[in-house]
């Protein structure tokens, strides 16, 4: 029986440029126990119940094609004013409806992160 999903992960080519992406851009903080201190091609952040991974190998490749991964944010137009602010790609513009906000950015690498903000 499947009980919870214990990890995303996106594939990045540069794990610096994502790092600063992630932890910059985002505010992602990485976990104490996968912080790229002992392997520097996989960091992973605890977002709640939840984690994110990135990691970097020859054998994955990003995809603009490939999974969204949705991160909560409190304030939703807050934070997408910063993301305009600093010029981040938006695949989605911010759209609102009945239950939700949500718009679709992308990473340097075109992976796509859902901003969603539920009302």
């Amino acid at each position: 029986m499947i009980r919870n999903i214990a990890f995303s992960v996106y594939a990045v080519t540069d794990m610096l440029r994502a790092r600063a992406f992630y932890e910059g851009m985002l505010g992602l903080t990485p976990s104490p126990e996968y912080d790229g201190s002992k392997n520097q091609n996989w960091v992973e952040y605890n977002i709640g119940a939840g984690t994110l991974s990135i990691g970097s190998s020859p054998d994955w490749k990003p995809s603009e094609d490939g999974a969204v991964v949705a991160l909560e944010v409190d304030n939703f137009h807050e934070f997408v004013g910063q993301l305009k602010t600093h010029n981040v790609s938006f695949k989605l513009e911010p759209q609102q409806y009945p239950t939700c906000d949500m718009a679709v950015i992308e990473d340097p690498d075109k992976n796509k992160i859902l901003i969603h903000h539920k009302k």
